[in-house]
């Protein structure tokens, strides 16, 4: 397969370096992405250039992945207006461990394989470096015209700049073309790719290559992924949408995904699935025909959600979705895992009564309207039972004196009490 066809067909190219086509197609080639180890988690901000780095392992080549513990020590202006904190060598060697677990997911890192994938950090080689060699060795070969002439160095010291920018910041392109320099002669990498907004730091990599080891290396970038709207992509009202599912449930994971425009999703599916083109087609006539079914966001969903939780967790996530859909049945609803119950039912309101109410029985009216104020009064409860409009656990309840016992509560822990057809509530007994 031809890496760069395949990456143009999906809209993951914005600039590429001239020879690069030509380079991948005359023989194995090792490329890097670096990865600011920033937190133990991945976010899916990350996923456009590990789809890059999958693609390309696909396609035969190999790929490395760069945790930026020395550069993650210092903060990467381009992009943004303010330095990051820093972090210390501890918290570096953690993330690294979550990070690499969670790259598994989409890259082999089988040692025997010729193209198996492999991380490095960048603090394994920099830490040894003195500022004084370190002028000497590599400082020497840039000018600061060159660095000057970068657009992340520009805007930050242009007259909208307040904060201007620390010697740290503008001396990051040098470490990271440092980076490439290092990976070219120990692991003879010819190729770094990342977002747009890293073409600056990439090329002084190229021309550090060019001017020390009289050595060719290319520079491979994707678009920064938008939203239709204009809105931030993977950012949600509870911030970031993350792959570890202690940070973002796979219920809320997958209900990002299903939740994306018509516009987005014909973008998405190209970018973070590995579906092909004539499957991504079939899809969007698919959506054109009948845009209320929603198969690319569905597709989509699956896609992601199956590479990063696995099958199970999506099937469950599908069935929670249900939930609020009223299709679901007691039996799904009993299936569904604690963390998954909650992440559906979050902001709904709780209630927490005594668990021992439900050894010998309570019944339905005095937990509702008494025990707990799902109900105002017991009238109201009665006549609304009597209406068919109140369900526990999905099942209607057609009777005023039924009794609720330990065996009804999900997880050994909740009752579901549904009122009319939008209004939830959570009685969870402790």
């Amino acid at each position: 397969m031809n890496f760069v066809e395949e990456l143009n067909w999906r809209g993951m190219i914005h600039d590429v370096m001239p020879g690069t086509e030509e380079q991948l197609q005359k023989e194995m080639t090792s490329a890097y992405v670096g990865i600011d180890p920033t937190a133990d988690s991945l976010h899916i901000g990350h996923l456009v250039s590990v789809m890059m780095l999958k693609h390309f392992q696909t396609c035969g080549h190999k790929p490395i992945v760069l945790v930026g513990g020395a550069t993650g020590m210092i903060g990467d202006p381009s992009g943004k207006s303010a330095e990051r904190n820093l972090l210390d060598e501890a918290t570096l060697r953690k993330n690294q461990d979550g990070l690499k677990k969670q790259l598994a997911l989409f890259l082999d890192f089988d040692s025997s394989l010729d193209n198996g994938a492999e991380m490095v950090n960048n603090y394994d080689w920099m830490k040894e470096f003195s500022f004084l060699d370190f002028i000497r060795d590599v400082g020497k070969h840039i000018t600061v015209n060159y660095m000057m002439a970068k657009d992340s160095v520009k805007k930050r010291l242009g007259a909208d700049s307040k904060a201007g920018m620390s010697f740290t910041e503008f001396t990051y392109q040098l470490v990271q073309g440092y980076d490439f320099l290092h990976l070219y002669k120990d692991k003879n990498c010819r190729l770094q790719m990342g977002g747009s907004d890293q073409w600056g730091n990439i090329t002084t990599g190229t021309e550090m290559i060019r001017r020390i080891e009289r050595g060719e290396a290319f520079a491979l970038t994707c678009p920064l992924i938008t939203k239709a709207d204009g809105g931030k992509f993977g950012k949600t009202e509870s911030g970031n949408v993350w792959l570890d599912p202690e940070k973002t449930s796979p219920y809320h994971f997958y209900q990002f995904w299903m939740n994306t425009s018509d516009a987005d999703a014909e973008k998405y599916i190209k970018i973070f699935t590995m579906l092909s083109k004539e499957e991504v087609e079939g899809l969007v006539n698919e959506q054109n025909d009948a845009p209320h079914l929603r198969p690319l966001q569905k597709r989509l969903a699956e896609e992601v959600t199956v590479m990063v939780h696995g099958q199970e967790a999506y099937d469950s996530a599908v069935e929670a979705s249900q939930i609020l859909f009223g299709k679901s049945t007691t039996e799904a609803l009993r299936k569904i895992d604690e963390r998954t119950l909650l992440a559906v039912f979050e902001g709904v309101p709780q209630f927490t009564v005594d668990k021992a109410l439900f050894a010998e029985g309570i019944n339905i009216v005095d937990l509702l309207a008494e025990k707990t104020e799902v109900f105002p009064s017991k009238g109201e409860l009665r006549r609304t039972i009597k209406g068919g409009g109140v369900s526990v656990n999905k099942e209607k309840v057609s009777d005023a004196e039924i009794s609720m016992d330990a065996s009804m509560l999900l997880n050994d822990k909740y009752l579901l009490v549904q009122k009319g057809k939008k209004n939830y509530f959570l009685v969870i007994a402790e």
